[in-house]
């Protein structure tokens, strides 16, 4: 009987491990750099990544995006045909692409294709924003560019310093979405293509994902302690999939230096 109830117990224990682990999903749209600088080179590389950014562990399959683009001085531009297969090392289906930028902000966007998570018993969509100036000219960085789910920068998303507050307003259909649940999860792992070094250790589950909610009026706040990649993700219900439940996200990645 002692020995059932061990058993048991472990069996709660991988359960409570697996679905803490879904939890953490962040879809990575990542460029080289944040900020191009005179005399810098202008081509930037971008990497279209399902994982766990936190805890640099398991990374899901990606299917081929339905929708990949860059918005700039009010127009967009489709990159689908840009993205090459990406052979990430944790094994995972990703996806890769090379743009070169000139004067302003460029805006790229990212709708994947529906993940479906047995775990939860529903099919997750991220959609995904990250901004990338040039040679310090700003023009698009606060512009809604009309996604089905969309974080719009209340704060410049690019030239941030450690310790700088990041805002946003976080949309669905075009209307701000009051007291939503935003996760908030820092890009820890040298094994993402040098996008980051070193390795931060989470003193318990809680730190992996920071948690924060909207106000009334879909605005939320986040203090940056730490240089780096760090990724928003607002979670919403969307559309059933096949009678079953639709997680629609809207994320946006920003990056914050540390001042010297």
């Amino acid at each position: 009987m002692k020995k059932v109830k061990f058993l048991l117990m472990l069996v709660c224990v991988f359960v409570l491990a697996i679905s803490s682990i879904s939890f953490a999903h962040f879809q990575l749209l990542l460029p080289s750099d944040d900020c191009i600088a005179e005399g810098e080179s202008k081509e930037i590389d971008l990497q279209l990544i399902f994982t766990h950014p936190m805890e640099a562990s398991h990374t899901m399959d990606m299917e081929q995006p339905k929708d990949f683009g860059v918005f700039h001085k009010g127009k967009g531009k489709s990159l689908l045909k840009t993205l090459e297969p990406l052979d990430f090392h944790h094994g995972a289906k990703a996806f890769q692409a090379t743009y070169k930028i000139g004067f302003g902000d460029y805006i790229f966007y990212l709708t994947p294709a529906p993940y479906w998570e047995p775990m939860e018993d529903k099919y997750i969509t991220q959609i995904t924003k990250v901004v990338v100036n040039g040679l310090g000219m700003p023009t698009d960085w606060d512009v809604e560019i009309c996604l089905k789910a969309e974080i719009v920068p209340l704060t410049r998303p690019y030239g941030l310093w450690v310790g700088n507050v990041f805002q946003g307003i976080v949309k669905m259909d075009g209307k701000p979405v009051p007291y939503v649940e935003i996760e908030v999860e820092y890009l820890n792992a040298a094994a993402f293509s040098g996008f980051v070094s070193g390795a931060v250790n989470a003193p318990a589950d809680p730190f992996v994902t920071q948690v924060i909610k909207a106000d009334g009026n879909g605005v939320f706040t986040f203090g940056i302690p730490r240089a780096g990649w760090w990724g928003f993700a607002a979670l919403m219900e969307g559309d059933k999939i096949k009678d079953k439940d639709h997680e629609v996200g809207a994320v946006m990645w920003i990056r914050a230096h540390e001042m010297k």
